[in-house]
């Protein structure tokens, strides 16, 4: 099966917190890809294909925040999250990270 992603993704390593949108339930994970338009998060147990999710991601004591959906999950592995929407004052930093990681 070939992926499609609309940027390209680097290898990005940072704590995150998953909010499932529904119930509210947090969730601690870590980021293990990044780009502009998602992650990847790596959890032992991935929430379904399709639901709604908020992320705080936290690296160097800056905080992204964004709403999104999963698009797809690995059981015992980790899911990719598509963003959504990303809070304005936030984007400059996810430019930021990105740039980081491509330079390494």
């Amino acid at each position: 099966m070939e992926e499609r992603r609309r940027g390209a993704r680097y290898p990005f390593y940072a704590s995150a917190q998953v909010t499932e949108q529904q119930s509210q339930t947090q969730m601690a994970a870590r980021t293990s890809e990044l780009s502009r338009y998602g992650c990847y998060m790596d959890m032992l147990n991935p929430l379904p294909l399709g639901t709604e999710v908020e992320i705080q991601i936290t690296f160097e004591e800056r905080t992204v925040a964004a709403k999104g959906r999963v698009i797809y999950a690995q059981a015992n592995m980790g899911m990719g999250v598509s963003f959504d929407e990303i809070r304005a004052s936030h984007v400059a930093i996810l430019a930021a990270w990105i740039d980081r990681a491509r330079e390494n």
